[in-house]
């Protein structure tokens, strides 16, 4: 069985057709593979952190989509949410805030190399 964690990076700031797009690739693709029953991690990194906050929404379009895949979801990153500005609403949603590697002038991150480590293959949105 492989094994995938997708890394949601895009911004929902940038207000785009595009990063709405990107968001809901990273959901499709965590759904998929959980019906399938493989091994996926979704995760909130850099920019990214902010769409935690946007998907929890109940209004949100893709809140049902998102509400599936949510025992998938491995984390927020607490360094990039620290540094992006949405620690609080992060940490609202319920949504594990965390990091494993420390980055000077950051905090802790989540290490994508202890994925790859794992023999988890990465797909960036």
């Amino acid at each position: 069985m492989s094994k995938t964690a997708i890394v949601l990076f895009s911004d929902p700031k940038a207000g785009s057709e595009e990063a709405l797009g990107r968001a809901f690739n990273a959901l499709f693709l965590t759904h998929d593979l959980k019906e399938r029953g493989e091994e996926v991690a979704l995760i909130f990194q850099g920019a990214g952190t902010r769409w935690a906050a946007e998907l929890a929404k109940v209004d949100h379009p893709a809140g049902p989509l998102f509400r599936a895949v949510r025992d998938k979801v491995a984390g927020v990153c607490g360094g990039c949410a620290a540094a992006f500005g949405t620690s609080e609403e992060a940490q609202a949603t319920g949504l594990p805030v965390t990091g494993d590697l420390a980055i000077p002038g950051i905090g802790k991150v989540i290490s994508l190399g202890d994925y790859l480590a794992q023999g988890y293959r990465l797909v960036n949105f």
